[in-house]
This record gives C-alpha cells, sequence and structure tokens, in this order.
C-alpha cells in the first residue's frame, strides 16, 4: 500500500526541517558541552554561572536526539519545548544585556525551523 502524496510530502518536509533544526540546535550543543572559549565568554556577558554551560549542552543534545528518534510523540513535545524555551531564553538574555542588535534577527532562522518542523510533526501524527 502506497502513502498518499499530501503524506509522502509531509514526511519530507518534517524531516528537512528537523534535521537543519536539530543542526542548529547541535551546532551551540556541542561547544556548550566543551565549556568552549566563545561560550564561556558569552555566558560571562550575560551574567550566567558557567556551571550551566554543559548542562544547558546536554539538555539541548538530548533534545536534539528525541527529535531525531522515531515515535516517542510524548517526549518529543517536551524536547520542541525545551528547545523552544531555550531559544526564546537566548534571545531574551541577549536583549536584555546589549539591546537589539540585527544580527539577532538570525534566530528567526531556527524559530521557523523549528516551527515547520513542529506543525509537520503533528502533521504525520494526524494521519
Amino acid at each position: 500500500m502506497t502513502q498518499p502524496a499530501s503524506a509522502k510530502r509531509n514526511a519530507i518536509l518534517f524531516w528537512i526541517s528537523t534535521v537543519l533544526f536539530s543542526a542548529f540546535m547541535l551546532s551551540s550543543a556541542i561547544p556548550n558541552i566543551m565549556s568552549s572559549q566563545e561560550w564561556v565568554d558569552i555566558f560571562k556577558w550575560l551574567g550566567f554561572p558557567l556551571y550551566m554551560l554543559p548542562f544547558i549542552g546536554m539538555a539541548k543534545l538530548l533534545g536534539v536526539i528525541a527529535l531525531l528518534v522515531p515515535g516517542f510523540p510524548r517526549i518529543k513535545e517536551w524536547a520542541y519545548a525545551g528547545l523552544f524555551f531555550d531559544l526564546t531564553g537566548a534571545t531574551y538574555s541577549a536583549l536584555s544585556v546589549g539591546g537589539f542588535n540585527p544580527q539577532m534577527l538570525v534566530m528567526l532562522v531556527p524559530y521557523g525551523l523549528g516551527a515547520l518542523s513542529y506543525i509537520y510533526h503533528h502533521k504525520r501524527l494526524s494521519r
């Protein structure tokens, strides 16, 4: 039995947006876990305690794994929530400490990819 075209399209859009969103989140998770100097400097600038750096990195890594492993819809919901809280907290913190900078608009990319991933995750569940 073959899938209808819309189900196939939904699966493709889900995986493309999810892989790109996951790659974006991993691009900060790994340096966070390793406490790279760049992220140590960012955390100091934001006024965050450095012990939070590897913790946040591991939380992001676990969230990405949850999104990429098939099944487990309830865990995926928690992962989406956690990753969006991370993005929102990062954006709010940077705005609070440094004010608006046009370079912050790059944050729209992970928000958009995450939203697409979430929407198509639910479209796939409802088929």
